[in-house]
């Protein structure tokens, strides 16, 4: 008897992707999932000297050290203050061929998204409230836009650089 193949693909477009959408003010943003590795409650941060106003220092996650960058102020807005539903979003990210895990605070974590290509559209050239080139897309749903991010440009260079240069310190 021949069985059909079966690939590890369930009829979904590349482009369709799951993404967490989370909230930094009132603003609604997403990440794709394939980038978040855990969400954790809002605890102890320990500050790390000299680090720009975004990066709220480092924690201890299951014995490695991860930066903590807040992106409300990495927006350029007042610095997050902690309240029962502010979160920490654990991403991880290919950086120089290793693994880099960082914590992005966010006032509150929504729900996972399936966003549709097509529900896609390209950034604004203005009035989205944080840079541009942050701006991977915008989806359309039912309750409006929710602003996708570029996290390597939300990320930038000097701000790795920094992080690096802070989990040195911390260990």
């Amino acid at each position: 008897m021949n069985l059909p193949q079966v690939s590890g693909a369930v009829s979904t477009a590349p482009a369709d992707i799951q993404h967490l959408s989370f909230r930094v003010r009132q603003a609604r943003y997403a990440l794709p999932i394939e980038l978040v590795r855990e969400i954790i409650e809002y605890g102890q941060i320990t500050s790390v000297p000299m680090m720009p106003a975004c990066i709220h220092g480092v924690i201890n996650l299951r014995g490695n050290v991860v930066p903590v960058l807040d992106l409300a102020a990495r927006f350029g807005m007042e610095r997050t203050v902690p309240s029962k539903r502010t979160c920490i979003v654990i991403i991880e990210l290919e950086l120089n061929e290793s693994l880099q895990r960082i914590g992005l605070v966010v006032d509150a974590v929504d729900a996972v998204l399936d966003i549709q290509a097509a529900d896609v559209e390209p950034a604004p050239g203005f009035g989205a409230g944080i840079r541009t080139e942050f701006i991977a897309g915008m989806a359309r749903d039912e309750r409006g836009f929710t602003i996708i991010l570029d996290v390597r440009k939300v990320l930038s260079l000097d701000d790795i650089l920094q992080i690096s240069q802070a989990m040195a310190q911390a260990s």
